[in-house]
């Protein structure tokens, strides 16, 4: 053992908790990424209120436009994007998507900040969504692929993902009640001007780590071929195929329920900016717990089962959501769909974080990202549109059905996708190779008990 993966595992002796935080690099990211991460929810924030306010009668419609080209560009460059992670340096490729990210909120402010005829407004605003879009497809891979360069020991890598997902909720839970609280005293301008400026914290982080150059493939194969041997890999292993089509599912019916939450805020409880921070915020604390709660875990086994009983509470939440009338009911209901969400899309993140090989990690994020990401704005969409036609609350009610169904498929399917799974983790040492195998089905298999 080195001297440098001896401090980190002395390190992580002494903060169980946070095991990733001993490691330099990792810290470096996480306190430039906490900055950082709020201006993020801020500028979500601010741009649905802001096409909300102009948009009218037709902001549900606008809404779920917004939506899909902030996210649809994830969707067809994702495969594209992993394949380029795996061959670029990508602590280099995660500045430069940092500074492209600075520069498009700054555009964003300006657009906020001048006085302009409102179609000219929505129609910038939908550009400058395209254009971050662009970005996340390329930064997305790059970032979660990177995670595994910011630890020195390998098993605090679940540790580092849920620690960094507890990071960006926990941004979600100070973010859009401050962008709430500065859209009603200034403006939504603000909230992209400051979110512009944050981004100066991610950007030092990274200049400032100490990152080995990575050993990469000189092999000079054309891109499609690099897309289609990704494909092969991840869509015909079933345990990571099968948690991509959860994920999909999820995202596409379950998570548009964001773009619809102004609606809410306004139509349904009667309220205004601040109403529609508390729901994000309410969201953002079940998110954080948990992402506190996969932190606290010291092993990835047993998470198949949390994958199917968080993508149960988040139906349950969204179902109760669509329902309630009532601020003081809306929110507790948030906070499930939250942590839901939360535990199914880390857990998610962590098994194929685990099970992957290292030369196809960047394209198989990128099929993550994919199916987060990519998914949501035909969801945005879809929804927009139905929304229009049904109204806000049914849409959301089918949505939390649909994720339901979900479930009960994926659970279905466990068994063998566990007999799949239990020689990669014997091979890594997670799992000790026991002769019967009956230990090793009993812990992946195991309910929740914690």
């Amino acid at each position: 053992m080195s001297k440098v993966q001896l401090t980190a595992k002395q390190g992580s002796d002494r903060w169980p908790f946070a095991r990733a935080l001993a490691h330099r690099n990792y810290r470096l990211f996480f306190a430039g990424q906490g900055i950082s991460m709020i201006g993020t929810w801020m500028t979500r924030l601010a741009t649905g209120w802001l096409v909300f306010r102009l948009a009218g009668p037709d902001s549900a419609y606008l809404l779920g436009v917004v939506g899909f080209a902030g996210q649809v560009p994830t969707f067809f460059l994702a495969p594209i994007a992993g394949t380029l992670v795996d061959r670029w340096d990508r602590h280099r490729a995660l500045v430069i998507t940092q500074v492209l990210a600075l520069f498009q909120s700054g555009l964003l402010a300006v657009v906020a900040f001048s006085s302009q005829a409102v179609a000219t407004t929505i129609a910038e605003v939908i550009a400058l969504s395209v254009f971050q879009g662009l970005i996340n497809a390329f930064d997305m891979p790059a970032r979660q692929a990177f995670l595994v360069e910011l630890v020195e020991r390998r098993e605090d890598l679940p540790n580092a993902i849920a620690l960094n997902s507890s990071l960006v909720n926990g941004a979600r839970l100070v973010g859009p009640s401050l962008a709430g609280l500065l859209i009603a005293l200034a403006g939504e301008g603000w909230c992209f001007a400051v979110d512009a400026v944050s981004y100066l914290a991610v950007i030092a982080a990274l200049l400032a780590m100490r990152v080995d150059p990575r050993q990469r493939s000189a092999e000079a194969r054309p891109v499609w071929r690099g897309v289609a041997e990704g494909f092969r890999y991840a869509f015909g292993f079933a345990p990571v195929r099968e948690i991509l089509l959860l994920l999909a599912l999820v995202s596409f019916m379950g998570m548009p329920y964001t773009v619809l939450l102004p609606i809410f805020a306004v139509d349904v409880l009667d309220g205004g900016p601040w109403t529609l921070g508390l729901l994000s915020g309410a969201s953002g604390v079940g998110a954080l717990a948990g992402g506190l709660y996969l932190a606290s875990r010291r092993t990835v086994l047993g998470l198949g089962p949390r994958m199917v009983l968080a993508t149960v509470v988040f139906g349950v939440g969204l179902i109760g959501f669509s329902l309630s009338h009532a601020l003081w009911l809306s929110l507790p209901l948030m906070v499930l769909i939250g942590l839901g969400m939360m535990v199914e899309m880390a857990a998610s993140n962590t098994i194929l974080q685990t099970i992957v090989d290292e030369d196809k990690r960047g394209r198989v994020m990128s099929f993550y990202s994919m199916a987060f990401l990519g998914m949501a704005p035909f969801g945005s969409l879809f929804a927009g549109s139905l929304a229009g036609l049904v109204g806000a609350p049914t849409t959301v009610l089918i949505g939390g059905i649909a994720c339901l169904a979900g479930a009960g498929l994926f659970a279905s399917r466990l068994p063998q996708l566990r007999e799949r799974v239990r020689p990669i983790y014997a091979r890594l040492g997670i799992l000790p190779q026991i002769a019967s195998g009956l230990q090793a089905a009993a812990e992946l298999t195991r309910p929740p008990e914690d």
